[in-house]
């Protein structure tokens, strides 16, 4: 595990994972919302992106968290190790609604500042139906590359402190 791709619904603990995993192995964590949305929660240009991207994945180990649909494949391709957080919807929205709450007129650390957090109904509609607009597609392309990549899915949060613990434990 040198190249890994953390995926799944907002609110799933992507860039938590992210962290503590980068912390347990010892590979440095880029957090796709800090490098791609710039202040005033402007959205860096799909091209430029696609760039950002590619020179990221062009490293030796990395830790890479966020869908970005429109570039996932430049991630899902480069990786060795995929993992998707399977989340209960409930937990997703729920945990959303509490980054507004604790992160209320200021940005998170996993982004960039200039963005201090916020919350629509768009964004609460698009996390309340990943699990039909967006899992399936995950799904999909996780199995056309589970020949060639270590793939994870971990559902549940007692699932992902599980399987931190035994990251540790083969650390």
């Amino acid at each position: 595990m040198k190249k890994i791709a953390i995926v799944g619904s907002s609110g799933s603990g992507k860039s938590t994972l992210a962290k503590k995993l980068g912390q347990v192995i010892d590979i440095k964590v880029w957090h796709l919302d800090a490098i791609l949305w710039k202040p005033g929660w402007t959205l860096t240009p799909r091209k430029e992106q696609e760039q950002i991207q590619s020179q990221l994945v062009s490293r030796d180990s990395w830790i890479i968290d966020g869908n970005y649909n429109g570039t996932l494949d430049i991630r899902l391709q480069a990786a060795d190790t995929i993992i998707f957080l399977d989340m209960p919807r409930i937990l997703c929205l729920y945990r959303v609604l509490k980054r507004r709450v604790m992160y209320h007129n200021r940005s998170r650390p996993d982004m960039q500042e200039g963005c201090e957090e916020k919350i629509d109904m768009r964004f609460l509609k698009w996390v309340w139906e990943f699990p039909e607009s967006q899992r399936q597609n995950l799904l999909d392309k996780l199995s056309q590359l589970k020949q060639d990549k270590h793939i994870i899915v971990l559902k549940s949060h007692r699932q992902m402190k599980r399987f931190l613990a035994e990251m540790k434990d083969q650390m």
